[in-house]
């Protein structure tokens, strides 16, 4: 089962229609969903009015950057113990683009913040500390595999760093109920179902779904460049050895 998700021709027939149909289904939902939180539903005055309808970029933005660094560490563990090359392509992918989510949950959390709870940024705050070093372990990510010299080094130095810094995963998602924290309790994902009511939640779920395909769509795009690159730089060094 691995060898056939692990083999580069199969996912690159597979991204040729799986690519744009991710991009145009997330292009759809996101629409949809800034279109409902944005302008149709009532603003909560619980929440700071209309301030919170930056919670239908900000919580997608959050999840999708927990997700993502998830994503990465499984793809560099999966490169770690079978060593298949479409692993590593993916980690790599995965990397800048998650950073771009987490950027996007940073900046969207301070403009949240500030009306909220007074401040842009709270440095002993575990929830904010915590995303940001997670921003910083994807650009410590990329900065390490460009510091190596060899694509067998790079991959393993990021896969170990990858796979390490996995622990802060649950470390952001469980930071309110652990320690003092200026943001909120959960309110969608809790033992006791979702606390938030069905006129949020829904156009949040489907901006979530917007975002997941989009992230999808761009990772499978830079996996495809990233295949083809590959394959260029071995055809040049065949052709060099042969001179």
């Amino acid at each position: 089962m691995w060898s056939y998700f692990a083999n580069p021709h199969k996912f690159l027939r597979l991204s040729d229609w799986l690519a744009p149909a991710f991009y145009a289904l997330g292009a759809a939902c996101i629409a949809y969903g800034l279109w409902q939180g944005l302008w149709v539903v009532p603003k909560d005055e619980y929440q700071g009015g209309d301030i919170m309808r930056v919670m239908f970029v900000h919580v997608p933005a959050a999840w999708l950057a927990m997700a993502s660094y998830s994503a990465l560490a499984i793809a560099s563990f999966v490169w770690f113990v079978w060593r298949h090359e479409l692993a590593d392509i993916a980690a790599k992918a995965i990397a800048p683009i998650g950073a771009v989510w987490t950027a996007m949950c940073l900046s969207t959390g301070s403009i949240w913040g500030k009306p909220t709870w007074g401040t842009w940024w709270q440095w002993d705050d575990a929830r904010m500390m915590s995303v940001l070093f997670l921003f910083f372990l994807f650009l410590g990510y990329m900065a390490l595999r460009a510091a190596m010299d060899s694509r067998q080094k790079a991959a393993r130095a990021g896969a170990i760093l990858a796979m390490v810094g996995a622990v802060n995963i649950p470390l952001i998602k469980f930071s309110v109920d652990l320690f003092t924290s200026l943001h909120q309790d959960a309110s969608v994902i809790t033992a006791d179902g979702p606390k938030m009511a069905a006129v949020y939640l829904t156009p949040l779920l489907v901006s979530a779904i917007g975002h997941s395909l989009l992230f999808g769509g761009l990772v499978m795009t830079r996996m495809r460049t990233e295949i083809r690159q590959r394959r260029i730089a071995r055809l040049h060094s065949r052709e060099l050895e042969a001179l």
